[in-house]
C-alpha cells in the first residue's frame, strides 16, 4: 500500500474552480462558461453546470401553465378532500348536538328572517315573533331568540353550504364533489376552483335570499354543487365535448330536485348552475396573455360585490 501527500498548489496558468480557489478545474459551467472542479459540477441537459446557475434555474423555472391561467394543481383531488372533510366535520358537529334539534341548524343555515325557537324544544319555533325582545317574553320566557341575514346574520350566506342535516343529503352532495372536484381543479387550477366553488354556493345563497319565503331555513352544499355542473357544462361546451360522462349524475340531481316530499330548494339550485356558469365563462374566456389573471380577477369581483349589492338591497326590503 502506498501513501501521498496533499496535492500542492496548481501549477501557473492552469484554471481554478470559481468557488475553491485552491482547485483546478478543467471543466466549465455550460451556462456562464466559468470554470468548477469536481464537487461544483451538477448534472445537466448536457454537460455540466454549476451550482449557481442551477439554483438560478431553479428560481427562474415557472411552473406549468393551466389551460385557463394559473399554475396546475399537483394533486387536482386536494381540494375536494378537505372541502368534504370541511363537509362531513360540520355534519358531525350537528349530530352530536342533538341533530334534528341541533341548535347550529338555525344558527349556520339560511334565515332571512330571525327565528324565536323555542328552549326547550330547538326543532319548534314561534311564528310571527319578529324581534328578540318580543321573543324573549313569549312561552313564559322559553323563547330564544336566533337572527336571520336580514339581522345581520351574513354568515349563515357561506356556512349554509357546509351545512347539512339528513345523511342522503349530504352522502349525494359529497358523491358529486367527489366525482366533479378533481376534474375541474385539473382544468382550473386550484385558486380557480376554490373561487368556483364558493361563489357558486353564494350565488345559490343570494337566490335563497330573494326567492324563498322568509319562514324556516336552507341548507346544503347542493348550491356550490349545482354551481359544479353548471362550471362542467361551460368547459365542455367550450372544448367541444360532451356531457354524458356526467349525465346520469347530473340526471338524479335534477330529479332530486323537483320531487315531491323532500323539501329541496329549487331557488338554491337555479343560483347555484347559474353563479357557476356566469364564473366558469368568465375564467376560460378571459382573453390570453400577460394579464389575463388581472381580467379574471376583476370579472370575479364585480361578480361577487354584484352578489354583495343584492344581499344589501334584499335586506333593506325586509327591514
Amino acid at each position: 500500500m502506498s501513501t501521498s501527500g496533499p496535492a500542492g498548489p496548481p501549477a501557473p496558468g492552469v484554471p481554478v474552480c470559481y468557488r475553491h480557489a485552491g482547485r483546478e478545474a478543467h471543466i466549465r459551467c455550460q451556462r456562464c462558461e466559468r470554470p468548477i472542479c469536481p464537487d461544483c459540477m451538477r448534472d445537466a441537459a448536457v454537460g455540466f453546470q454549476c451550482p449557481t446557475c442551477i439554483a438560478e434555474g431553479a428560481r427562474t423555472t415557472r411552473q406549468a401553465q393551466g389551460a385557463y391561467g394559473g399554475a396546475r394543481s399537483a394533486n387536482p383531488a386536494l381540494t375536494s378532500f378537505v372541502l368534504i372533510g370541511t363537509n362531513l366535520a360540520v355534519w358531525l358537529a350537528i349530530v352530536v348536538t342533538g341533530w334534528s334539534q341541533s341548535p347550529l341548524l338555525g344558527r349556520l343555515a339560511i334565515s332571512a328572517r330571525g327565528i324565536c325557537e323555542s328552549v326547550s324544544d330547538p326543532a319548534s319555533y314561534w311564528r310571527g315573533v319578529e324581534s328578540a325582545a318580543s321573543c324573549a317574553m313569549v312561552g313564559g320566557g322559553d323563547g330564544s331568540w336566533v337572527p336571520g341575514v336580514a339581522d345581520g346574520a351574513y354568515w349563515q350566506l357561506v356556512t349554509s353550504m357546509f351545512t347539512h342535516e339528513q345523511v342522503w343529503h349530504i352522502g349525494a352532495n359529497m358523491l358529486s364533489l367527489y366525482v366533479l372536484g378533481p376534474q375541474l381543479e385539473a382544468a382550473l387550477g386550484r385558486l380557480r376552483f376554490v373561487a368556483l366553488y364558493l361563489l357558486s354556493g353564494l350565488s345559490g345563497s343570494v337566490a335563497v335570499y330573494w326567492l324563498s319565503g322568509t319562514e324556516g331555513y336552507t341548507l346544503g352544499a347542493s348550491t356550490a354543487i349545482f354551481g359544479l355542473f353548471g362550471a362542467f357544462a361551460v368547459i365542455v361546451h367550450k372544448v367541444g365535448s360532451d356531457l354524458r360522462s356526467i349525465g346520469g349524475l347530473l340526471l338524479v340531481n335534477v330529479v332530486i330536485t323537483f320531487l315531491p316530499g323532500l323539501s329541496i330548494s329549487w331557488q338554491g339550485h337555479l343560483g347555484g348552475l347559474v353563479g357557476g356558469v356566469v364564473v366558469t365563462a368568465a375564467l376560460i374566456y378571459a382573453p390570453r396573455g400577460p394579464r389575463r389573471a388581472v381580467v379574471q380577477g376583476c370579472l370575479l369581483f364585480a361578480f361577487t360585490a354584484l352578489l354583495a349589492l343584492a344581499v344589501i338591497a334584499r335586506s333593506a326590503a325586509l327591514a
